[in-house]
This record gives structure tokens, C-alpha cells and sequence, in this order.
């Protein structure tokens, strides 16, 4: 993935839990009290579908992330990183960034100005706490990269894929494919 800004360690790990966001359904964001009080003090209906889902537990997420390279992209500062998830959850690559202070370039959804919220649910000063970053892709910086970038796509590949086969579980498949951008 190519994110915004440069990234100043080289290798880290992104531990926070992540949940559905009432404010913004039905996407994704970092689990914190003041969002679980809200699910509550909402009183949805465990027994209506929309209910169930904003009523289930935060999960535990956990994304590793190592620098591949710090680079320019429309003259711009962006950091290519090697993501793994280790958990695997529903846009969890997309809001572990975006919370970290370097969302995804052209990311819509998590990235400033989009469909969810901005910082991966969080507000900025949750996000300085959960995720000390003194290093963050500043709003300013952010802006000219959406505007520069435009509609260029979401810079997010997936290099390569594991999974057991779905019926013969003893077969491991791979599959490798460099990144296009």
C-alpha cells in the first residue's frame, strides 16, 4: 500500500479493536467507550438485523506494518508499506491506517473527506492518545494528496494470498502478484 506522508519507524504494529460505527453506517471504526456508550444509549433492537450487528462485541485487530520504501507521488511525501493482517477484519487495513495518522492514497471511504469517519472513527485528539503518531500526514497534507490524486484509485494490493483449500484442507494455496502502482 502507498500511504500518505512518511512513516518514521520502520516496522510497527497497530493493536486497537475495531467495531461498527453508528454515525456513519454501515462502516467500520476503532473501538472506544465513548462509541460503545452511544451504541447503548441508542437502543437499538437486538432483534431487528441492523440492531444485531451495531450490538456486537468490538473485535481485536491487529495490523503489522514494515516500510518498504519513502517516496514522492505527485510531489508529495507517501510511505510504501508491506500490511499484514493479523485478524482479518472487514476494512481493517483501511482504518488501522487511517487511524494511525497515514491513510491509504485514494482511499474514499477512510481517507479525509470520506463516507466514514475521518481518523478511523476517531477524533483527533482520541487518536493522539490511542495512537501517539508526532509524525501524522497533517490535513493539510492529506488535502493535496485527495486533490492531486483525484480519482486515481485506492493504492491497496494485495502482493499475495494464503488460505487452505475450502474442501481439501490439506492443500495451502498461494498466489503472488507485485503491486501495479
Amino acid at each position: 500500500a502507498l500511504l500518505v506522508g512518511h512513516v518514521a519507524e520502520d516496522s510497527g504494529k497497530i493493536d486497537m479493536p475495531l467495531m461498527r460505527c453508528l454515525m456513519y453506517p454501515p462502516f467500520i471504526r476503532v473501538s472506544t467507550n465513548n462509541a460503545q456508550c452511544a451504541i447503548v444509549k441508542s437502543r437499538l433492537r437486538p432483534d431487528e438485523d441492523i440492531g444485531r450487528k451495531y450490538l456486537e462485541e468490538p473485535k481485536g485487530s491487529i495490523t503489522e506494518y514494515k516500510v518498504l520504501s519513502r517516496e514522492e507521488l505527485h510531489g508529495l511525501p507517501v510511505t510504501r508499506v508491506e500490511l499484514l493482517s493479523l485478524s482479518g477484519r472487514t476494512h481493517q487495513l483501511n482504518v488501522h491506517c487511517a487511524a494511525f495518522g497515514h491513510p491509504i492514497v485514494g482511499d474514499t471511504t477512510y481517507g479525509i473527506d470520506g463516507e466514514a469517519g475521518p481518523h478511523g472513527g476517531l477524533t483527533v485528539e482520541e487518536a493522539e492518545t490511542l495512537m501517539p503518531n508526532p509524525n501524522r500526514a497533517s490535513l493539510e497534507l492529506q488535502q493535496q494528496m485527495r486533490d492531486a490524486h483525484g480519482d486515481g484509485g485506492m493504492y491497496v494490493h494485495a502482493k499475495s494470498i494464503e488460505f487452505d483449500h475450502p474442501i481439501d484442507k490439506r492443500i495451502e494455496i498461494s498466489l503472488d502478484c507485485d503491486a501495479p502502482f
